[in-house]
């Protein structure tokens, strides 16, 4: 009867939740007013934000992310490189020894620029963090309008990469490092592409 209506009433409201506040008496809504409806306290009345890195990405996320990049993209490019190899250097005219001739030179070619790839990408993530991390921009004189730590970090890459070679070759190979960041400056400059928005090494 009236009864089990009323508590049947009673039973909805509580499994309603708290009622919806009214937002039609004014054109900006009161965040305190509409916060326990969602279940959120109003204890304070500045808003939480997010932390965010300023710097973006972490030098391992970003070591591992490079790394990986480089090493796919050198091992196409190598194995492109050995399939025109093995085609063309083929002993023989027949399929087995052909086929046989193109896999070993994809392989070799491949695998050793990827392996290189690999390898600067690392050295250079981790140059460039270290760069990064000691806040080198701010000992540079004056306000300068691009970042000098992949500068940095590709002489020191070339450098590292070259070490056993003598001091002579690990400076041309830090001066060759040097010239590529150099060179993909100058090209974004050109076509109006903001530097590092690519997000991949100095690109």
């Amino acid at each position: 009867g009236i009864l089990e209506n009323e508590m049947s009433r009673l039973d909805d409201e509580q499994d309603a939740g708290p009622p919806l506040p009214n937002l039609s008496g004014g054109q900006y809504i009161n965040l305190g007013t509409v916060a326990p409806s969602y279940g959120i306290s109003n204890k304070n009345s500045q808003p939480d934000y997010l932390d965010y890195d300023h710097k973006g990405r972490g030098v391992v996320v970003t070591m591992f992310a490079n790394t990986g990049a480089s090493y796919l993209a050198a091992t196409a490019f190598g194995g492109v490189y050995g399939l025109k190899q093995g085609l063309s250097n083929t002993p023989s005219s027949r399929f087995k020894v052909k086929l046989n001739s193109v896999l070993n030179n994809c392989g070799r070619y491949g695998s050793r620029a990827g392996n290189t790839a690999g390898s600067l990408a690392v050295l250079y993530s981790l140059y460039e963090g270290a760069a990064d991390g000691l806040d080198i921009d701010s000992y540079m004189p004056g306000n300068l309008a691009v970042s000098v730590s992949p500068f940095i970090a590709s002489f020191c890459t070339g450098a590292t990469f070259k070490a056993t070679a003598g001091p002579r070759v690990a400076a041309l190979a830090g001066t060759i490092g040097l010239g590529c960041v150099g060179v993909t400056y100058i090209g974004y400059g050109l076509l109006g592409i903001p530097y590092g928005s690519r997000g991949f090494l100095f690109f």
